[in-house]
């Protein structure tokens, strides 16, 4: 892993990741672990619903992951009570299926295998279930019109190895099923049932035994669009005996439809049930009769569900809660959670006296920026529902209630759906922001009053200052005095300014617990408490402080939800990290410049340490358009446009005394210029250097914090350290030995000024980072130079690091702080993760 004494010395540990959910059905599972899977581009993503922290990402896929399952599942948890380990399907959009193992006793995640048997297409739908302690049966469907059938033999001891074994291969033609459903029949224990639904509108059921052999049984008609979702319950019991099975599908057409499946010839249909019968009537509409092996059950619609508004993507029904008595059965309880596109979640539940299925619950995100449900999951317990929607977000409600229900909403883990390209630390290093293509800016902060009562420090989005309309593509904090400022560039040609408004001051007071970080006075100039997002959603609006609120309608159109008519915001001081709800709305930042100048879509950006200058760059194929312009903070003037590269200019940056503005582009030149502030206020800038570095494009470039030396990192693999002598030249120092991937980012950070020594941050497009110790050496007796040296110092953990190209990386501070032994890097990538990580020296 490390290959010098110091690494003995140097660990590295997680403090946060944040990441959105990818935005499709399926994707996300909660286990009987407690924990809750979902993909997040290519890698499955694990996080505690307890602690709203993401504890892990699995590397493995190489294509963004469509479905996670858990072996058991939530449905399961009976069944699992005595199993050291628990085990993880995820399916992703090659069609590649791998199975993951957690031991519950280290919490050690392993990479089990990848399913021999992949799908030609994309995987749509994963479903499981548990046939005993140590034996699972699953299925998976795929856009090329397979379903697979497979079982999985759990090893009986820790660290054993799992057999796996494929049962079926079924074809369902061109329609193909985006819905499955696996079960064992009651009173009959050898046969299993599997539901599938998809394109063709009726539900499929195929009957097999568990060597396998599935045979169409017979298929229910009904729903009139897709179907989407499919659950069956566990066995029913009446009168004592399990004999019948209950099946949930939702579609297209808003309906949820509930099936029974009775076994035939059994006191379930006799007349002995008189009661039953005379109110259930609806219940025996009869429909096919499903045979397997020697019994038979006959099928019919028990309930239709009607009251959504929109699609219905998930049915699920609710675990059960309590041990099974006798060990075997396990009471299922009459509840069912759905999720919809019409932004609501709702439990159903039949009536005590009329054992009519009625709504209970509903819950849902009312933010005018919603859009509605993909999935919804019970808790193990049955007293959480979980969502996750359009906006890469979960949504968690817990039943907080003693006697009667009170379903309030909590805390979750949140972060881009797309991908993150840049990122600043603050000033202070309060917070960090990021920026994505997901077209949103986020602020990220460790909450301190939350972190007391868990014991470690607990990360959150605290506030999304940006919502726009165009991929953000890069940003920087401005250093210096004053209130916290930020420019980012998104593909348009204009910079915008942004401004913090009262309402973030104050929330990030609570959350670091330091009411004087802001002084009184500054907070008392500061005149806006937040913003408004204009109609097209381009530019935002300040709030001002003593503003009267316009009571008349503006336009007279009842408050409906037009483009022109965008509800205000209504900025808050929050005393506990916000929920999305909160976030999606009433946290932006107003914009208070705009910088106009580039030719084309902005690309990068970088302020001086001062806080007086900013520079930015566009994406550029020609000299006059790849010019970079520098910008006065405050007044916002352009101060000079330094030309020098013929392409892109990929990443920029001051050196520590400002003196020197560096810069790297996909023409493989960096370019060297000296700055330099007149007593006027203008600016003189001069080229020093510009010279080919590398073999292909040059991504990233960071100076040492000590002194004038700069390391460059290309695709070509290599990272090369430069130094600039007396101003007027640049010489290259070092070579580090080839990487096995193109080197995406770099970040340097300075140990020791006496010794000039170093870590430099490495991060690479397959996602792994690493950091090497690098000390230069500067003598002026050239007579004997003493070299300068590079060393790794440790590459981090695979189940800790990016998935995908990192894109860029940060240290919180320059120089490690005198006193601590402790430093924090922050990056961000490709993933869709903003990621800390804390190096200890």
């Amino acid at each position: 892993m490390s290959s010098n004494d110091t690494a003995n010395e140097v660990d590295v540990n997680r403090v946060f990741i944040g990441a959105g959910c990818n935005r499709i059905v399926n994707n996300v599972s909660w286990g009987a672990s407690g924990l809750v899977s979902f993909g997040a581009q290519n890698a499955v993503a694990i996080f505690c619903p307890k602690t709203a922290q993401i504890l892990t990402t699995l590397p493995g896929h190489k294509a963004s992951v469509n479905c996670t399952h858990w072996l058991p599942s939530t449905k399961f948890a009976f069944k699992a009570k005595h199993l050291e380990s628990h085990y993880l399907l995820s399916g992703d959009t090659d069609g590649v299926i791998i199975l993951w193992e957690l031991s519950l006793v280290d919490k050690k995640w392993r990479h089990v295998l990848q399913l021999p048997q992949s799908h030609k297409k994309g995987v749509t739908c994963i479903t499981g279930i548990m046939v005993s302690q140590s034996e699972a049966v699953f299925a998976s469907t795929s856009s090329d019109g397979a379903v697979h059938i497979g079982e999985v033999v759990f090893p009986s001891i820790p660290g054993g190895d799992c057999k796996l074994s494929c049962l079926e291969s079924l074809f369902v033609g061109s329609k193909a099923m985006v819905a499955l459903s696996l079960a064992e029949l009651p009173g009959n224990t050898n046969h299993l049932v599997l539901a599938m639904g998809g394109l063709d509108n009726k539900i499929h059921l195929y009957c097999g035994q568990r060597t396998g052999k599935f045979v169409r049984a017979c298929e229910l008609k009904g729903h009139t669009d897709w179907i989407r979702s499919l659950d069956f319950s566990l066995p029913v019991c009446t009168s004592g005996e399990a004999i019948s099975i209950l099946l949930v599908s939702s579609s297209q057409d808003k309906v949820i439809r509930i099936w029974k499946m009775a076994l035939r010839g059994s006191s379930a249909n006799t007349q002995s049930t008189c009661r039953k019968e005379v109110i259930s009537l609806a219940s025996y509409i009869e429909g096919p009769v499903l045979v397997a092996g020697s019994s038979s059950y006959q099928v019919s619609v028990e309930s239709l569900l009607i009251g959504h508004e929109d699609w219905v993507y998930s049915v699920q029904w609710e675990p059960p809660s309590t041990a099974p008595s006798d060990g075997v059965s396990c009471q299922q309880p009459s509840s069912i959670l759905s999720a919809s596109m019409d932004k609501t979640m709702m439990i159903w539940q039949p009536e005590k006296t009329t054992g009519i299925w009625m709504n209970v619950v509903t819950v849902g995100e009312l933010s005018h920026s919603a859009l509605g449900f993909y999935g919804g999951h019970w808790s193990p317990d049955g007293r959480s529902i979980l969502a996750h929607g359009y906006g890469g977000a979960f949504h968690l409600w817990r039943n907080v209630g003693v006697d009667i229900d009170n379903w309030q909403p909590q805390k979750v883990p949140s972060g881009h759906f797309a991908a993150v390209m840049d990122i600043s630390w603050s000033r202070s290093s309060d917070y960090l922001l990021s920026v994505s293509h997901d077209q949103t800016t986020r602020v990220f902060a460790s909450w301190k009053n939350v972190a007391s009562l868990m014991g470690e420090n607990s990360w959150h989005e605290v506030a999304r200052p940006q919502v726009h309309g165009h991929d953000i593509n890069c940003v920087t904090i401005i250093q210096g005095k004053g209130n916290h400022r930020f420019v980012s560039g998104a593909d348009e040609k204009v910079a915008r300014v942004f401004e913090a408004p009262l309402s973030f001051l104050k929330t990030l007071n609570h959350a670091t617990f330091q009411e004087s970080s802001f002084h009184e006075d500054l907070q008392a100039d500061v005149q806006i408490l937040g913003a408004n997002m204009s109609a097209l959603g381009l530019s935002q609006k300040p709030i001002y402080v003593n503003a009267t609120r316009e009571t008349a309608d503006r336009h007279g159109n009842d408050g409906l939800d037009t483009l022109e008519s965008v509800p205000d915001a209504v900025p808050a001081v929050f005393t506990k990290p916000p929920i999305e709800d909160q976030l999606a709305w009433h946290t932006l930042w107003p914009e208070s410049h705009k910088l106009y100048g580039h030719g084309n879509e902005l690309f990068s950006l970088c302020c001086d340490h001062e806080g007086k200058l900013v520079a930015s760059s566009c994406k550029a194929q020609s000299t006059a358009v790849a010019e970079i312009w520098l910008w006065e903070v405050g007044s916002w003037k352009a101060m000079g446009r330094l030309q020098s590269h013929s392409l892109t200019v990929t990443q920029i940056s001051f050196s520590h005394d400002d003196n020197l503005l560096l810069s790297v582009s996909r023409d493989r030149q960096f370019t060297v210029f000296a700055i330099q502030r007149t007593g006027t206020g203008e600016i003189d800038y001069q080229l020093i250097a510009r010279q080919e570095a590398h073999k292909r494009i040059i991504w990233s470039c960071s100076w040492n914090p000590f002194g004038h030396e700069f390391a460059t990192g290309s695709r070509d693999k290599t990272v090369k350290i430069w130094a600039v002598e007396n101003k007027s030249s640049v010489k290259q120092i070092l070579a580090l030995p080839p990487f096995n991937s193109s080197v995406t980012a770099l970040s340097w950070v300075g140990l020791d000024r006496q010794k000039n020594h170093g870590f430099l941050a490495v991060g690479m497009e397959s996602g792994v980072i690493e950091l090497w110790s690098i000390s230069v050496n500067r003598t002026n007796d050239v007579s004997t130079p003493v070299p300068s040296t590079a060393n790794i110092v440790i590459r981090f953990d695979p189940f800790a690091c990016h998935v995908a190209a990192v894109n860029r990386m940060a240290w919180k501070t320059h120089e490690k702080p005198k006193n601590s032994r402790t430093m924090q890097l922050a990056s961000c990538g490709a993933d869709n993760t903003v990621r800390v990580f804390q190096v200890n020296v």
